[in-house]
């Protein structure tokens, strides 16, 4: 019973455009690095492009692969909290805006499977942007003929990024509950948004590596320099992940749909 559930799960989608927009959306992020490096390597036709050329010129990076993989984790890091927030709102707050959370509250499945279902599916379907991206970056890389390239520096930039991704994920079910809570999108884009306005800002004292939201910017270096994380910040995504499940599971168990 739970295969057919994840099943219409992953039916639902197969009109929706927003996966697309989702795949353009985070597919911008490796194309803006690659103009930046050509804008570095090329300043003359800089100068020509204003305050962009005079920012990248001024940035301190060269155009090298060194300097275009250490932002991946960027993207996929910051890019994912945003994103993965997106993700989870638009598929557990469309059952409430569409008006079908009533239909699917009603049906004889145990009512935890829809929360299991839906993280699934939010799971693979940022699997498949994160590969998506990561593929994309390395062919755009390639395409430009940055120096320095090397075996070692790809798979670490794609190492970090694959961290990043997964802790990004393991906040998803905490944005799964205000969704349930609120009934619908706004409120956990808003959780989302202040979230990540508080994480960076405690990013800049002695607590980041506590508070979830501030560990993928210390892990890639968005708040100070890119950190090795302490055992007690994966503890503390897990603990975070599995109060995001639980919570999600007995808000829904105790919903009563007025629809």
């Amino acid at each position: 019973m739970f295969a057919q559930v994840l099943c219409s799960e992953f039916l639902k989608l197969r009109r929706s455009k927003v996966p697309l927009f989702t795949l353009a959306g985070l597919s911008l992020g490796p194309l803006g690095i690659s103009l930046f490096m050509w804008i570095i390597r090329e300043p003359g036709r800089a100068k020509q492009l204003g305050l962009l050329g005079t920012k990248a010129q001024l940035s301190g990076l060269e155009a090298t692969w060194p300097a275009f993989a250490s932002m991946l984790p960027l993207i996929v890091g910051i890019g994912g909290m945003l994103l993965l927030s997106f993700i989870v709102a638009y598929l557990f707050g469309r059952e409430y805006e569409d008006g079908t959370a009533k239909n699917m509250l009603g049906l004889p499945v145990p009512r935890a499977w829809f929360v299991y279902a839906k993280l699934a599916v939010a799971l693979v379907w940022w699997i498949a942007l994160v590969a998506f991206v990561l593929a994309e970056s390395a062919l755009v890389g390639l395409a430009l003929g940055l120096p320095g390239f090397s075996a070692q520096i790809l798979a670490t930039a794609i190492g970090g990024s694959l961290l990043a991704a997964g802790i990004s994920y393991l906040l998803a079910p905490v944005i799964a509950l205000v969704t349930i809570w609120g009934r619908g999108t706004m409120a956990p884009l808003g959780f989302a948004l202040g979230m990540m306005a508080l994480g960076n800002l405690l990013g800049h004292t002695g607590w980041s590596a506590w508070f979830p939201w501030s560990i993928v910017p210390s892990l890639i270096g968005m708040v100070s320099s890119p950190a090795v994380l302490p055992v007690g910040s994966y503890v503390v995504v897990a603990l975070t992940f599995g109060a995001g499940v639980a919570g999600s599971v007995w808000l829904i168990r105790t919903a009563d749909n007025t629809q």
